[in-house]
């Protein structure tokens, strides 16, 4: 029997451990190897990595995805979009949700696993259309957490949708590594009943059952895990990928990589773990197994996140207090599932209750937009004390924010002129305005300082 291994290092392991930071540079070298090792698909772009390009690492996301497309010829290359708020922190119009799929698999992303935050399928419809019509092989996911209102029917149900609405396989997205090993047994096993598409587990090592946890859904029938090579797996990253081939191999399950090569990945990239250790871009708090997660459910990227902002502010030593917050915050806003963008907007929000000395003293303007229905609909019922004060008597939004959104491509375009040279230009501009523009401006800079520098030289 075979169980095929997606590598998350090129994104997630990289975006939970180090906060997405790691250039194209530091990996290029090794791709080749890694598309020889017998991967079902190397997630390498989509979530954070986007942004981080842009903003930190001084580089294009869509060359960074062109340049793998270049080395990986043989694998699958995997991104993670965020349905109707791409890999932005907002809603988009459905002209640039469709330009942004298509221009992703044009490309060279192969497969899209596609998720709303709140598991509102409402705002994923129009994202997994155009991926069926770019030709893309789209991996719907459901977010797993556990809460008054979320069971194994109703996660079976969304499964159901899933199938329906044509994606092509089931992501069990479990961002906070709370999902239990018999929870993945008995959710594999009933979507396995219920749904004739291949499922997918995606999970952490947070809380310490990540590994137990796969080696149970194995047996339920998995058909694909996601792991990260060993030196940058484990704390919030996923499980490692040697380990579990070895267990899986012993239970007679083959997952067709060569272990020859999976040494020969993990070498490369131990020195590059050894600096990221030694300039604190990897911290220890990330690397360790937080049993707490199991009761605040904060995913890796965002425990990660709110380390940096509470470091920022000198108050580290109230995380303790922040952690203790998040479910009090989660509860007010009708128990959302703690992956991006309303990981972000809770943990923020927990940081400024903690900080403030009171609850919602200071509400971000995200917040005020979740409570007005902008995001979409709440799995459970959110306060409406905190409704009114928060709004006061501002009507709430009950379909689809993006209906009420006008086309915005051709907007962008307009704004960001000759600065932006490409289509793809056009959508990092629309994503991150002021990022990206910042970004266009270097590059125009860099390339005039070159010309300067040889004209002078001739």
């Amino acid at each position: 029997m075979k169980i095929h291994i997606t590598e998350t290092m090129l994104r997630d392991a990289n975006q939970s451990l180090i906060a997405t930071r790691m250039p194209l540079k530091d990996f290029q070298p090794i791709l080749e190897v890694m598309d020889q090792a017998g991967y079902a698909s190397l997630e390498c772009w989509g979530g954070a990595t986007f942004d981080s390009c842009l903003r930190y690492l001084d580089e294009d996301p869509w060359e960074r995805l062109r340049t793998i497309r270049k080395h990986v010829k043989h694998t699958r290359l995997q991104m993670l979009l965020r349905g109707q708020n791409l890999l932005g922190y907002k809603h988009y119009p459905d002209d640039i949700v469709r330009k942004f799929v298509r221009k992703s698999v044009e490309n060279g992303i192969d497969v899209i696993r596609i998720f709303d935050a709140l598991n509102d399928l409402r705002n994923i419809e129009v994202a997994v259309d155009e991926a069926r019509k770019a030709g893309a092989q789209v991996q719907g996911a459901l977010c797993y957490t556990t809460s008054p209102i979320h069971s194994l029917d109703s996660f079976v149900e969304l499964g159901k949708d899933l199938e329906a609405m044509g994606c092509h396989s089931v992501c069990i997205k479990d961002m906070a590594g709370i999902m239990t090993p018999k929870v993945a047994y008995e959710l594999v096993t009933a979507l396995k009943k219920h749904v004739k598409l291949p499922i997918v587990v995606h999970t952490h090592s947070t809380t310490g059952l990540a590994s137990m946890t796969l080696l149970k859904a194995a047996e339920a029938g998995a058909d694909t895990i996601d792991c990260a090579i060993s030196c940058f797996s484990g704390g919030t990253s996923q499980p490692p990928t040697e380990s579990m081939h070895y267990a899986l191999k012993e239970m007679g399950l083959d997952t067709g990589l060569r272990e020859d090569l999976l040494k020969q990945i993990n070498d490369y990239f131990k020195p590059i773990q050894a600096r990221a250790l030694k300039s604190g871009l990897l911290t220890p708090i990330v690397m360790t197994t937080e049993t707490d997660a199991l009761t605040y459910q904060i995913p890796g990227g965002m425990l990660s996140n709110l380390v940096a902002q509470l470091t920022a502010q000198n108050a580290l030593d109230r995380l303790p207090e922040v952690l203790e917050e998040t479910p009090r915050v989660r509860a007010d806003l009708g128990y959302p599932p703690l992956v991006t963008p309303s990981s972000q907007m809770v943990g923020a929000q927990a940081v400024a209750n903690v900080l403030a000395g009171q609850r919602y003293k200071n509400v971000s303007k995200e917040i005020k937009a979740y409570l007005r229905g902008e995001y979409g609909r709440a799995p459970g019922t959110v306060s409406e004390e905190l409704r009114r004060k928060v709004l006061g008597g501002e009507p709430v939004i009950e379909g689809r924010f993006a209906d009420t959104l006008k086309p915005g491509y051709e907007v962008c375009k307009a704004e960001i002129g000759a600065l932006a040279r490409s289509e793809e230009d056009v959508l990092s501009y629309a994503l991150f305005p002021v990022v990206a523009k910042n970004f266009f401006q270097k590059r125009l800079d860099k390339e005039s300082r070159t010309v300067t520098y040889s004209i002078r030289k001739a």
